[in-house]
């Protein structure tokens, strides 16, 4: 396998007695999607800026184009901030220039027409769009994208996601980090962080890991569902199913003894599966 575009190795990060990420290891390859998933507060943010060599390692490795992060290896990367890094008062176009001149471009990247409004007057997914135009403008080999879809449309995030599927198939290494499930999906490999560490990597069937989830179909939801929040247990209403983790199925039979309900297994979806490992109930 070819050396990759981004690297830590077992990196830690210390702000005085918080820990924000301990002995992370993650590894970004040419061409490929990789998801970033955590909660707020796992330390996604804290590791992109590692990798971005932003921020240096309290302990651990960073390896960026396979050196040390450096200025010239920062200008092969494109990162879109969650704040965007757009200027409000310059329209679309000028923003795109702007990038240009500071990476010495004189050709555009392709992109959709944009409008000639003040940035700061557009929609939010017209601003994410522009960033993402931004970061593409001087052709990068690593794409850094930080929650790029949040607060966008469903038809918005589409659209930006064939965008990113598109840079991708074109060789650049994406790194992008969602709160999306659906959007995680589509990622080529994932990495879950909860309480600053990696608590699963892989493809979606790694993630998955065959977890499966207890399906409770009753005429009765509404009554279903306070017996087994009486009994501690946190059902969630999908359609007119019950949905519990697969080890709640005897206390869920228990709670509902009498009941006209009937219980079977499903495999757990990725949201689910995220659910339990960010809870530390992997």
């Amino acid at each position: 396998m070819a050396e990759p575009l981004a690297e830590s190795r077992d990196v830690t990060r210390r702000f005085g007695a918080h820990v924000a990420v301990q002995r992370v290891s993650v590894a970004v390859q040419q061409g490929e999607v990789l998801g970033l998933l955590g909660a707020n507060g796992a330390g996604k943010t804290t590791l992109l800026r590692m990798l971005l060599g932003l921020l240096p390692p309290s302990e651990g490795e960073v390896r960026l184009f396979g050196e040390r992060p450096s200025f010239a290896g920062r200008r092969r990367i494109g990162y879109m901030p969650q704040g965007l890094g757009l200027y409000d008062d310059l329209t679309p176009m000028e923003n795109l220039r702007f990038a240009r001149a500071v990476y010495g471009v004189s050709r555009s990247a392709p992109h959709q027409a944009l409008p000639e409004v003040a940035v700061g007057r557009l929609p939010l997914g017209v601003q994410r769009r522009v960033a993402f135009a931004q970061v593409l403008q001087h052709r990068p080999q690593l794409l850094v994208l930080d929650e790029p879809t949040s607060g966008v449309d469903p038809l918005m995030r589409a659209r930006l996601w064939q965008e990113v599927r598109a840079a991708a198939d074109g060789g650049a290494g994406v790194l992008i980090t969602t709160h999306h499930m659906e959007e995680a999906e589509q990622c080529d490999r994932l990495v879950v962080m909860a309480d600053a560490q990696v608590v699963a990597a892989g493809g979606l069937e790694d993630i998955l890991a065959g977890e499966e989830m207890v399906l409770l179909d009753t005429p009765d939801w509404a009554a279903a569902m306070s017996l087994l929040e009486a009994k501690g247990l946190e059902p969630a209403l999908v359609g007119r199913s019950l949905r519990l983790p697969a080890a709640a199925e005897e206390a869920a039979r228990q709670a509902l003894a009498g009941v006209d309900v009937r219980l079977r297994r499903a495999p757990a979806t990725l949201e689910e599966r995220f659910v339990e490992l960010a809870a530390g109930r992997a």
